[in-house]
């Protein structure tokens, strides 16, 4: 099964006796917004029979599964892939991709009417049912006090979808993610002018969780860049969703000295400006993230909605397509603060601030290419009738020690991701 559960005589070392092991580590006091209240431990004090070392993705999922809520270690071994069996182990009996194509051409079903009341032996209703194999394939549920840990260098997941859902007290250290494929994308002749393919599955989501700390992680597109995704209808394939969500009420998460690189949609902070979302978020979405790489994203660095989201000495290092890092969105309240950004020449300062809604934020001590930069001043120049106003409305004090801005990009490009865990 590829999950060995370790006996006592192989597990005698606690966290006393060493206090370095990462798979006992806990989240510092102070050290963002996952420190606050009971703070995070995850599964550093796990008894002996609570330890794993997984090595494949049925043997994770079992370690997962082992032991309910009683606090868990699980080591991870080497690279495990989700979606090893291919995309065609997915598809229902009779799913025809060609069939499909052919069907929901526009040219044959035109843009005005989506797929929504498709049948079910309808190649759309094929499709629904073949997405539904996947997901139940990829995804992975994380119980409470759980800390989920790579063991040396090169561990890590490929096309996985980790669930944290409605727990309390997860760490994730020291692991690669490769985001999952979306073998199944479904066509919207609907959305937008001339339609659009919309896909699933983030490497994490965080929906409803609180204290949560994600530590030392690269999150990219693997094999499967953008770049390598083939056109349909005009319209790219897109079979990539986010990287990293944190939505439905999540709280108290921490998202330290990660790499998130080569990707479209990177992180979501609130999901929806609907009534109902808003409900739900009001008053949560509390986040930090310090010391993260964004490098060579398009978008959503994060963006965010609702949430009091405190961002400090990140490096973000924008690429091809670069549209912004930054998203504004409905009553967030975004402290962005000694960040460095690298931009290529003809990328102006105004893009790294991306206005969706007029909410109000904080934007002090940045710097672009090594030189001091008010960002809001750049953008509200550089994006005449897009005005942001600044001023959060409050002071971040969950943070460790502050990093010079000229020190980020050396300080960050060397110390975050998988395998640089001291």
């Amino acid at each position: 099964m590829g999950c060995t559960v370790l006996t006592l005589a192989a597990t005698t070392a606690t966290a006393q006796a060493h206090p370095r092991d990462p798979a006992r580590g806990t989240l510092g006091a102070g050290d963002g917004w996952a420190s606050y209240g009971t703070g995070t431990t995850g599964g550093a004090s796990a008894a002996p029979e609570h330890i794993y070392t997984v090595t494949d993705w049925a043997g994770f999922k079992a370690a997962l599964a082992d032991g309910g809520t009683a606090p868990k270690i699980i080591k991870v071994k080497g690279t495990i892939d989700a979606e090893a069996e291919g995309c065609d182990s997915f598809a229902a009996p009779g799913y025809d991709f060609a069939q499909y194509l052919a069907t929901y051409d526009p040219a044959v079903w035109g843009y005005d009417q989506n797929l929504d009341d498709e049948p079910a032996d309808s190649p759309e209703g094929l499709r629904r049912v073949s997405a539904a194999r996947q997901n139940t394939a990829i995804e992975a549920y994380v119980p409470a006090n759980t800390t989920i840990v790579g063991v040396g260098r090169g561990a890590g997941f490929k096309g996985a979808g980790l669930q944290i859902k409605a727990v309390d007290n997860v760490i994730v250290r020291n692991l690669s993610f490769e985001t999952p494929l979306d073998c199944f994308p479904q066509w919207d002749p609907t959305d937008g002018s001339t339609g659009n393919w919309n896909s699933e599955y983030d490497s994490a989501v965080l929906y409803g969780s609180t204290h949560v700390w994600l530590d030392h992680d690269t999150f990219t597109d693997g094999a499967h860049p953008d770049s390598s995704l083939p056109t349909y209808y005009g319209r790219v394939f897109e079979q990539h969703d986010g990287e990293l969500d944190i939505v439905k009420g999540a709280d108290y998460v921490t998202a330290s000295w990660n790499v998130f690189a080569d990707h479209d949609k990177t992180i979501l902070i609130g999901n929806s400006d609907s009534a109902a979302t808003a409900a739900v978020d009001r008053g949560h979405l509390k986040v930090t993230l310090h010391h993260n790489l964004f490098s060579n994203l398009v978008e959503r660095a994060p963006r965010v909605r609702f949430g009091q989201v405190d961002s400090y000495n990140n490096h973000f290092v924008a690429g091809s397509g670069y549209g912004y890092s930054y998203g504004i969105g409905l009553e967030s309240q975004l402290v962005a603060e000694h960040n460095a950004f690298t931009l290529p020449a003809g990328v102006p300062n105004a893009t790294v601030l991306k206005k969706w809604s007029d909410a109000p934020l904080t934007a002090d001590d940045n710097y672009v290419n090594g030189r001091r930069t008010d960002l809001i001043a750049a953008h509200n120049a550089g994006v005449p009738g897009e005005i942001l106003r600044s001023g959060a409305g409050w002071t971040p004090t969950l943070r460790t020690s502050i990093d010079p801005v000229r020190a980020v990009p050396s300080v960050v490009d060397h110390g975050a991701g998988a395998g640089r865990l001291r």
